[in-house]
């Protein structure tokens, strides 16, 4: 079996083979991770490639660790020139970009049939393979200054702590770490610009340190002068990276939309869930039909955006379309209708509402009054619960439901005071309660008025 420096071809062959294959799997699993469920984008497929960096990066570190120090225990004190120097560590480098770009090719594979939104970031793929390159170049200076049997495990969790710590971290940290930045909004899109400033920093730090080490066990003076420009390099794309704004406002993009039983507009890469949010969104635009929130258009806003309702539009977030999505962008809308009255007893009269609106049971709430509430409001048929948001949504959203809201409360239990409408009644003898919007389907009796209790005319 012939020796390449130390270490056997077969014993690089098979080394390389695994570390393809084990790559190639925590890619895919890692990218998996990210990709955005239910988006049919190409930015939502390189997103997911670079973010599967997080594990395949410290596993070429390791791997790269490993061959350094069976090489630098091969050469021992031989001299060495600057090909036969750099020869191994780009070998590493290629079989790693390798298993990357199997990687998006699988992903790619899927992606292509189907009809995906958006483009395919080229500048977004190279600085992936950037980043893999300088993981590499680590692990390869740290088996070679430090030849020993745990350098390889101990460089492979040292990249992931740092670059883990460099991702998460606050302010311009996290820019110098290869990556998109999480959780990625569909809306900001993917910036070639940054991805460029990436690459010059990512490559011009690798650069500088290969070099560097080539430089060192060459004893060359040019090699050493080239890792001085790549540290320029590498200066320069930090004071690019830092120096790019953070994009301040979501990018413009034509909307894909369902426009019946109501228009529903949504990023093209979710068209995918128009049906589910067309059926969503319909129950709740009934009901609060001829009330100040009344809506026929439903449009998804990135997720920074406030949701603040405008007359006939209803602004909706949209992170993924995993299982359930349709109803959690309704239930997050119809919590925004309102606020919530902490520590008052009209939050649990909120809930009672809210819960309406969203097609869920009425919930008893914390207090008598509450019960009593849930259970004269479930009395009533659905044409005089919406007439009823129609007459009350400006008390439901200034906190102001009282039990004289709902029939007056329990027997015994003095409502409280309530903001004077039109349509309520005054009289001294019994609590003050307004009246609710008859069925239709029945004529109201000339004797209605207030004192009679609401059960006697609806059933």
């Amino acid at each position: 079996m012939r020796e390449h420096g130390g270490v056997s071809r077969e014993e690089l062959r098979q080394g390389a083979a695994v570390t393809v294959a084990v790559l190639l799997a925590l890619g895919l699993v890692a990218a998996w991770s990210v990709l955005i469920p239910g988006v049919d984008a190409w930015e939502n497929i390189v997103a997911a490639v670079i973010g599967s960096l997080r594990l395949t990066g410290p596993v070429a570190a390791a791997f790269a660790a490993w061959v350094a120090l069976r090489k630098r225990r091969a050469a021992r004190d031989r001299p060495l020139t600057t090909w036969r120097a750099l020869k191994a560590p780009l070998a590493i480098v290629l079989v790693v970009l390798g298993s990357f770009a199997a990687t998006v090719l699988v992903l790619a594979v899927k992606t292509l049939l189907t009809e995906q939104a958006g483009r395919l970031s080229l500048t977004g793929l190279g600085m992936g393979m950037a980043g893999l390159a300088l993981y590499s170049v680590i692990g390869w200076v740290a088996g070679w200054v430090l030849p020993y049997a745990p350098t390889a495990p101990l460089a492979g969790l040292t990249c992931y702590a740092l670059f883990s710590w460099l991702a998460d971290g606050a302010g311009w940290a996290d820019r110098l770490a290869p990556g998109t930045g999480e959780p990625y909004d569909l809306f900001q899109g993917l910036s070639g610009a940054v991805f460029v400033n990436q690459i010059i920093w990512l490559l011009g730090v690798t650069g500088a340190l290969l070099l560097g080490w080539a430089a060192l066990v060459t004893r060359q003076a040019l090699v050493l002068a080239f890792a001085l420009l790549a540290t320029l390099a590498a200066v320069t794309g930090v004071a690019r990276v830092l120096g790019e704004p953070r994009p301040a406002a979501a990018q413009e993009i034509a909307y894909s939309c369902q426009e019946w039983p109501i228009t529903v507009c949504v990023h093209p890469g979710m068209r995918a869930g128009l049906t589910e949010l067309g059926a969503a969104f319909t129950e709740v635009a009934s009901r609060l039909a001829e009330t100040p929130a009344a809506f026929t258009r439903v449009e998804q806003r990135p997720l920074d955006a406030p949701l603040t309702p405008s007359h006939g539009l209803a602004p909706i977030h949209l992170p993924d379309l995993s299982a359930g999505f349709a109803e959690s962008a309704a239930h997050e809308y119809v919590d925004a209708l309102a606020a919530r009255c902490p520590g008052s007893p009209a939050d649990g009269y909120r809930e009672i509402v809210t819960a309406w609106l969203r097609g869920e049971p009425l919930p008893g709430g914390p207090l008598l009054e509450h019960e009593y509430a849930a259970a004269w409001f479930s009395g009533l048929n659905e044409h005089q619960r919406r007439e009823w948001l129609r007459m009350f949504f400006s008390d439901f959203q200034a906190c102001k439901l009282s039990a004289t809201h709902f029939g007056g409360g329990p027997a015994g239990t003095p409502p409280q005071a309530a903001t004077p409408v039109a349509t309520q009644v005054h009289q001294e003898s019994a609590p003050q309660v307004y009246p609710v919007y008859p069925d239709p389907s029945r004529h109201p009796s000339p004797n209605w008025g207030p004192e009679m209790s609401p059960h006697s005319w609806h059933r």
